[in-house]
Parts: C-alpha cells; sequence; structure tokens
C-alpha cells in the first residue's frame, strides 16, 4: 500500500496530470473559500443553539470555529465539486501505468453523481453528527475521525475507480471481498485530507492511489470482475 501511494504522489509532476492538478489546486481553493464564507455567515447570523451558552461560546470562538468546521467538511465538498474531473485523472494513471488496459466501461452520469453525492451527503451528515465527539474526547477524537472518514473515503474512491470497470454490483461484491484492504486505503486517505496544503491536492492523489489499489488486487482462479487483456 506505501508503494501505490508513493507512486500517486509522483505521478503528480508527470506530464499527463499537471493540468489536472492546476485545476484541482485551482477548485479545492474556490471550494475552501466558499466554504469558509457559507459556514462563517451560518454561525454568526444564526441561532444554532437552544442554549445561549453554545450560542456564546460560538461567537467567542470566532475564526477558529469557522476554521475547524470548513477543514471539516471540507473534504467532502471538495469531492463533490471535482467529481466530474477524477475521471481524468483516473485515465491520466491509466494511460501512464497500466496503458494495455482499454477502454473504461461508459458510465451514465446520473451514476457518476449519485457516488459522489451519497459520499458527499453521508459524510456531511456523519461528520456532523460526530461534532461533539471531535470536541469533547481529545486523543480518541484523532482516532475516531481516521476511522470514520477512513471507512466513508475508503469505499468512496474505491466505487470512483472501480465503476470504471465493473458494473456496480461487481464493484459492491470486490468492495465486500476486500474490505480490509479498501478501509485501510480509506484512513490513508483521511490522512491526506487532515494534512495543510496536501488537503488541495488530496483528491487527486486519493484517486490516483486509489485506482492503483484497485490494480492490484488479486483475482481468485477463474474470476472475471475485471478482466485484463
Amino acid at each position: 500500500m506505501g508503494g501505490a501511494l508513493f507512486r500517486a504522489i509522483g505521478a503528480l509532476g508527470e506530464p499527463p496530470m499537471r493540468r489536472v492538478v492546476a485545476l484541482s489546486l485551482a477548485l479545492a481553493v474556490l471550494s475552501f473559500a466558499m466554504l469558509w464564507l457559507a459556514i462563517a455567515a451560518l454561525l454568526y447570523h444564526t441561532s444554532l443553539f437552544e442554549w445561549r451558552v453554545m450560542n456564546w461560546l460560538v461567537d467567542l470562538l470566532g475564526g477558529l470555529a469557522v476554521l475547524g468546521l470548513t477543514w471539516l467538511l471540507f473534504p467532502a465538498v471538495v469531492t463533490l465539486i471535482m467529481s466530474f474531473y477524477l475521471e481524468r485523472v483516473a485515465a491520466a494513471v491509466e494511460a501512464t501505468d497500466y496503458p494495455e488496459r482499454g477502454p473504461p466501461r461508459s458510465q451514465p452520469l446520473g451514476e457518476i453523481v449519485a457516488v459522489t453525492l451519497r459520499l458527499t451527503m453521508l459524510t456531511l451528515l456523519l461528520n456532523l453528527l460526530a461534532l461533539p465527539i471531535y470536541l469533547l474526547f481529545p486523543g480518541i477524537n484523532i482516532f475516531f475521525f481516521l476511522a470514520l472518514n477512513g471507512y466513508l473515503f475508503g469505499r468512496g474512491y474505491f466505487e470512483v475507480v472501480a465503476l470504471r470497470r465493473l458494473d456496480a454490483g461487481e464493484a459492491r461484491a470486490v468492495r465486500n471481498r476486500f474490505a480490509g484492504r479498501i478501509f485501510l486505503g480509506g484512513v490513508v486517505i483521511a490522512g491526506l485530507f487532515a494534512l495543510p496544503l496536501v488537503n488541495l491536492v488530496a483528491p487527486v492523489i486519493a484517486t490516483a492511489f486509489m485506482l492503483h489499489i484497485f490494480e492490484a488486487l488479486p483475482r481468485a482462479p477463474g474470476a472475471s470482475l475485471w478482466p485484463r487483456p
């Protein structure tokens, strides 16, 4: 898995990826700024809690509260915004590292939207529900964040790359069979999103990383889930 991550990071400077990386940076910065403004407006102009003490605490924390929530929700939002460009990342990686692969299956637009929208909504909802744990249990909150988002991002980014080659039923079967490996890959992706500056290109690295994991999955004898030429 470490080799897959290093290959994904090393590919950022290769010619097929440079334009995608530049676009990723621009979209990520724009996403972060928009999310920051939206959360700031929500916190400063809305009473989110019935307890006055909680609203007073939010006002007191000010910029820290805005930054914390922006950081927490940024991975889901930027993944949704970049969903249509992650296909380019996967195609660039395949062209460089897996040229023997044939063209991917034609994905319906509805399938792409459904996958990324489901990932986004689940990530936003579950992380907001987990906010008390993040705030009240220092130390444990780090492991909880990695476990929760490791599952979500492992599943989400696996579907991004797997559905290029498999239909939904086949992708689900492969995901269930290699759930542990995909979860560990998701934990790595969650860690990337938690790192300053790295999180701006995390969707690109995550897609390339998960594609390498997918291509390295062993097949049972006679299996035809992802036939190779």
